[in-house]
This record gives C-alpha cells, structure tokens and sequence, in this order.
C-alpha cells in the first residue's frame, strides 16, 4: 500500500463493504467492524473498470484521487465545489509532478461538466445535488457510477444502448457486409474527441494507418508512429488500443515488421486492412508482417494465446468463437519494395499489378478461439478480401469462380460458374463478397455486380456495378434490404444511387444526387455504412439518408487512405491522414464525431453575469503597456507577423539561464519583464522573469493550455480547454 493511501486510511477511515444485491442493484453497506478501509485499486476492482475516463466527485484532500489513477492507461478528474480544496489538492499534485492526466476542478454541483457518453468511472462521495440522471447523462455505455449515499454504496452501470453497434471487421462483421446496425450514427455536429498524432506520415507512401476496429467500447488500430519529419526517418508500427468514448489511449503493443513505409500512394495493401479483428474482450491480430495470429486481452494488451501453423496469414475473419485465417505459404515480399522511380505515379503503376496476387496458393485455417485447437485446414486459392463467413458457411473467390465450405470441417457445398476477376489482383483492391441472409453477393472490379444462391451457388442475376470508390476497393453493402451501388468514383460520375432486391437483382429504388460536389474523385476508400445513411468520400464526408434521398455533405471532415472511416458506438471516427486534397477545409488528428441534437441553452446560460466569474484582481490589474521591443502575443501581433523590428539582435549569441519547467510547453510571449508559457498538458501558465529566468508564479486552469497569453496593460488573457477564457493579472498572477 502507498503512503498516500496509508495517509487517507489514517485521515479518513474509509469502512469495509458488505455487499447485498437488491432489485438489480448493488448496495455495499458499511460494516459495523471499523476495520482498516478499501483501497483505490478495490474500488477500480469493484467497478472492474480496466482504464479510461474517472470521475472522483468530492475529491476534497485530492488522496483518494490520487489512488484512482492506478496506472497510464487512466485519466483521473477530480470535482470539488471548494474552491480551497481544489487549490489544495492542485498544489499537492504539481508538486509530487503528477498534474495533467491526474487533475481537479471545481464544479457547481449539480451538473457535470462533460459531453454524454464520456467517462468510464464515477466515484460520488455524498453528492446532494447530483441527480442520477445527471450520472447517466455523463457515464459512456457500460459505465460504471459508485455513489455513496448515507453511509452506502450503490453500484449503477449504464446499459448499452439497443441502437448503437459495434465494428469488429474491417467490412464490420464475419459477413462482409460493411453496415454497421446502428441507428444513432448520423450527421456530425459535435466533437466528441481528438486524439494524435495530428497528421499521417507521408501523402505519397504507404498509409500510416492500415486498420481499426472496435469491440466492448474500445478501438483498436495500427498506426506507424514514426516521426512526420521525413518519410526517410524509421517506422514505428504499433497496436494501439483507446476507449471508443473518451479517446484514452489504454495500451500499446510494439509490431516488429509490418510493410514498409516507402510503399507507393494507392496502393493499399488492401489486404492489411484484415489482419486486426477485435470481439469481445479479445483481439485477434498479427503482429508482424508474417507473424503467426495471436488473441490478445482487449482491456490489457497481453497475449492469451497463439495460434499454431498460422505464421504468414494475410487475413482474419472471427465468427461465432471461430478464428478463420486466410495464409500464404511462404513469407511476404512487400517489405522488400524499394522505389527505382523519382516520379510517384510511376511507382504506384508498378506495385499495383507487379506485388499484387496472381492466383498462387493460400490454406485456410480453422481455430477453436477459446483453446486455440485447430479444427480444419483447407489448401486453397483465396483472392484478397474475398472471404465472408456466416453461421454455416466459408464463401470466398479464388481468382476464377466462388467457392462455398462448410464452417464446421472445410468439406465443399458448392462451386459456382465461372465469376472472372481481373489477375492479377492489384494490391490496392480485390474482389467483394458479402453473404446475406440467403444469396452471395459479389463484384470481381469489372463492373458488373451479381447474386448467387447460398444454398447451391447458382447464379441469381447480373447487373451494372456503377463506378465507387478511387484506386481502392470498391463498394458492395446491403442496407435496409436493398444492395446499393452509386457513380460516386469521379466528378464525371453523376452521383445516383440504385437500390437492387439483392435475391432477383430488381431495381427497387433510384434518386440522384441532389448537391454538387466539387473534388476530381472519391477519397481513396471505399463507402460504408451505419443505420440508413451511406458515408461516402466524394469530398469529404457525405451522408446519404436512403429514406430522404437526400445528401448531407460535410466537407470538412475524411478519413485517411485506404482505410477510410468507421461509424459505430454511435460515432463516427475519421483517422487522422496525410492527404493534400481540400487543406483548406480539413479537421487534423484523430476525430470522434458526435451527432445532434446539440443540447438547448437556455437564456441563462447564453447571459454575461451567469458566465462571469470576477476573481481577487477584478479591477485591480492597470499595469504598463508592452514595450514596441516586447513580444506581447502569439507570432508577435494580430497578423501573426512573426516578426519585429523593434528589437536588436546580436549575431553572437550565448545563453542567459536555462529554466526546467517539464512536460510539453507552449511558444512563449515576452512583454513588461517577464517571460509567460503555457505547460500545455499540465494545465499551467507560468510567469519567469526575463532577466534571471526564475519562476515569479503559475496559474493551474481545469484544462490544456495550447497557446501563450496575450500581455495587454497589466493583464495576461488566454483562454484554456476547460471552456474558460482567463484575464490574470501579469504582476502576480492573480485572477481578475
């Protein structure tokens, strides 16, 4: 146990629990023993919250608070409406070096200070005016609330909601149908959170990112992590899991080898964007480019099993406590491309066809997920991305026709006439095959789309399969019983979407675009879906409502190459990219975006005097104007000039002081003899003499301070990611 603990313990006994279930909810009564009291980590146990977002409401002396933040993968705030206490514990934890990802703040008591959906944990501490619905509000599904209540504890775990689904595949699920069931996806109007890095590696190389998913409220994706810097600089590919919710990042696991990052724009692989599945509370991934498969703890990282005979498996598709993977039978050449072209374009030319599939043998291997038995293997020719399985049945394409195994030992149901595809098979795409109910759809790249029966692979229909997606693979789904096909590839392509009866190929429904959309070509993605709108790429984002025929574009926001987006947990999550189309109008980062509607704002909320809180200096803050040799603001001026020419420079040049403040800092501002910078992640803006380079005072706000104050007559203004805009007085630091 940690002296901060013993400490607690010793101030402020906290009583054993007795646990009684009554009426689905559990009390922990205080036992009459006051024996020693329960921990942080047994309150994290009792919740069983594994990482995330926690909430420690009445945090007071900040010690429990401290003990909640049990390790990297939590971000602990804690709430107090004593303005004193929260001054408190904020000193003890800058002090101790652990302010940032362990914070508090003050709060009004009744309503919490975060978006819906947000935060894993709350620990409530007597709360008066918290009403549960409050609690709810604010808990992301799944989530946990312990709320001590006249000398108990209730336990309430917010439920997951009927209409929200999960994605686990990167077609969403073992069917290859890319339709998530969730009906609270929708147009975006909020964010719900960023996360890094920022940008992508290179426009012109291999995509950073090559998969996500998401399972049980986590996402999980690989990502090269390598510097931005220089596409030249290592790789540093990584699994990465975050909270589907809050954005915080829970783990990561190293990948030694994955395809190399010189790899040509538009070239995919796509078949990369298979080897990551994620159910339940297991990951299924390979974590090399010719690695075997392993099942990983969702909530942990650490490995539970390996599966035997897999090493070189290209894909993995999960079903019903079966792990299925498509492997080659010798180890991956793509790590070995080299670029022997200056102009860019030839290289994709090159790759696309030259690196893609030929036709050569594969084997598919069938597990038991749980014990890792293998029940059956298979030599045969898989084409990239065409494996789709349902309750009964493994249909894929082998370059020349669909075949059809039974699930349960790999023995043939059916083969179907010849369904040619294009051979090679380009690196960038493949065939599409997606299982629905009773029919097989398929689309080999030669636009044709057509409908098979699953029972005995005869042939149903053919159709036109019109123009989607840009140098990747192209679309195929079924959504509200319909499969749907759009000229949407090119600004040559008009835009309409046919809604085929997916057994007999009949036209059901027909609408034409009704916006004009002005990029030269769909986002290098295919489309997906979610509930009754199609996300397409046209531009950037567009939603298109079937039951409307209407299109609702979003410019602003696209996923990155190759992969795309991916709507689910009702979201949608747009991965950060490297692309120059439409810099001008382009979200940067990783992206979580929320539908409406947008809470309603009272006149109370909108007014000055309920938005105004007037500190000590209120009044009090009349100071000298910045100097013409100062630098009083961000890039030195309201153009954000970056220059001066008011202040000499000496061309030799010798440093004055050196002053460690920590963590990662803000540019700086200079003006009326002090140095103001902004310790971004710690919430801290500090004053520093600019002569000697000391300290002179720090000001903690509830939230990251991204830029430097701005010095105006005695006032240092900047506003923080709690929502507030501060006014500090420069002398002293004291709030106005």
């Amino acid at each position: 146990m940690n002296k901060q603990m013993q400490q607690y313990r010793k101030i402020r006994p906290f009583p054993r629990f007795l646990a009684i279930l009554t009426g689905g909810i559990l009390y922990l009564s205080l036992s009459t023993s006051l024996v020693i009291a329960e921990d942080a980590a047994e309150l994290l146990q009792l919740a069983g919250t594994q990482g995330g977002l926690i909430v420690h409401i009445g945090c007071e002396d900040g010690i429990l608070t401290a003990g909640l933040h049990a390790g990297d993968q939590y971000f602990v705030h804690g709430l107090d409406t004593d303005a004193a206490q929260v001054a408190a514990a904020r000193r003890q934890f800058i002090a101790k070096g652990i302010y940032g990802p362990l914070c508090v703040d003050r709060w009004d008591g009744r309503r919490l200070p975060y978006t819906d959906n947000l935060v894993n944990l709350i620990v409530a501490e007597e709360p008066e005016n918290l009403s549960e619905q409050e609690i709810l509000r604010a808990l992301a599904p799944r989530g946990v609330a312990l709320i001590r209540v006249a000398g108990k504890w209730k336990k309430i775990t917010k439920p997951w909601p009927a209409e929200m689904d999960e994605w686990t595949h990167y077609f969403h699920d073992a069917d290859g149908n890319p339709v998530a069931k969730d009906t609270l996806v929708g147009p975006p109007e909020r964010l719900q959170w960023v996360g890094s890095p920022r940008w992508a590696r290179h426009h012109d190389h291999m995509a950073s990112m090559t998969s996500l998913v998401s399972a049980n409220g986590r996402l999980f994706y690989i990502l090269d992590e390598g510097l931005t810097a220089s596409i030249q600089l290592p790789s540093r590919w990584r699994l990465i899991a975050r909270d589907a919710f809050n954005g915080i990042v829970l783990w990561k696991r190293a990948i030694d080898q994955w395809n190399t990052r010189q790899y040509p724009l538009k070239s995919g692989p796509a078949h990369l964007l298979r080897r990551l599945v994620a159910v339940g509370d297991r990951v299924y991934v390979t974590l090399g480019i010719d690695a075997p498969v392993t099942a990983l703890n969702a909530a942990t990282g650490r490995t539970m099993r390996t599966y035997e005979e897999s090493e070189h498996s290209r894909e993995i598709v999960v079903s019903q406590g079966i792990v299925f993977c498509v492997a080659d039978t010798t180890h991956s050449l793509l790590p070995d491309w080299r670029r022997k072209d200056t102009f860019v374009w030839a290289n994709t030319s090159k790759a696309n066809p030259g690196w893609g599939w030929k036709g050569t043998p594969r084997k598919i291997h069938a597990y038991q997920a749980d014990s890792g038995n293998l029940l059956w293997k298979v030599n045969a020719p898989v084409a990239p991305c065409s494996l789709a399985v349902d309750a009964q049945r493994v249909v894929f394409h082998d370059g020349e026709k669909l075949i059809c195994l039974d699930r349960r030992n790999g023995s043939p149901f059916w083969e179907s006439e010849p369904a040619p595809t294009s051979l090679p098979v380009a690196t960038n795409t493949g065939p599409r095959v997606l299982i629905y109910q009773d029919a097989v759809l398929f689309t080999g790249n030669n636009g044709k789309m057509s409908g098979w029966s699953v029972k005995d692979g005869k042939k149903l229909w053919e159709q036109k399969h019109r123009p989607s997606g840009h140098m990747s693979l192209k679309d195929l789904f079924v959504v509200e019983g319909l499969a749907w096909t759009g000229a949407i590839a090119g600004s040559g392509n008009d835009g309409a979407f046919v809604g085929y009866n997916p057994f007999t190929g009949e036209i059901r429904k027909e609408f034409p675009a009704d916006v004009q959309v002005h990029w030269f070509h769909h986002r290098c993605y295919p489309s997906k879906a979610a509930g009754k709108y199609l996300l397409t790429a046209r531009n950037g984002t567009e939603y298109v409502d079937l039951e409307a025929e209407h299109w609702k574009p979003h410019h602003w926001v696209r996923g990155g190459c190759i992969y795309g987006v991916m709507p689910c947990n009702g979201l949608t999550y747009a991965p950060m990219n490297a692309c120059g189309c439409q810099l001008e109008a382009k979200l940067t980062g990783f992206n979580a975006l929320a539908p409406g509607p947008l809470p309603p704002l009272s006149q109370a909320d909108l007014s000055g005097n309920s938005r105004l809180e007037k500190g000590p200096a209120y009044g009090k803050t009349e100071g000298p104007a910045a100097s013409p040799a100062d630098w009083p603001t961000y890039r030195h001026d309201t153009a954000r000039s970056g220059t001066t020419a008011s202040a000499a420079v000496a061309s030799g040049l010798k440093q004055s002081w050196q002053t460690k403040l920590g963590g990662r800092l803000s540019a700086p501002t200079i003006a009326a003899g002090k140095v103001f910078v902004a310790s971004v992640d710690s919430h801290i803006l500090y004053a520093l003499d600019s002569q000697l380079g000391r300290i002179l005072w720090y000001y903690t706000t509830g939230g990251r301070i991204d830029s430097p104050p701005t010095y105006c007559k005695g006032l240092a203004l900047f506003g923080s990611a709690d929502g507030y805009i501060y006014a500090l007085r420069a002398a002293d630091g004291v709030l106005a």
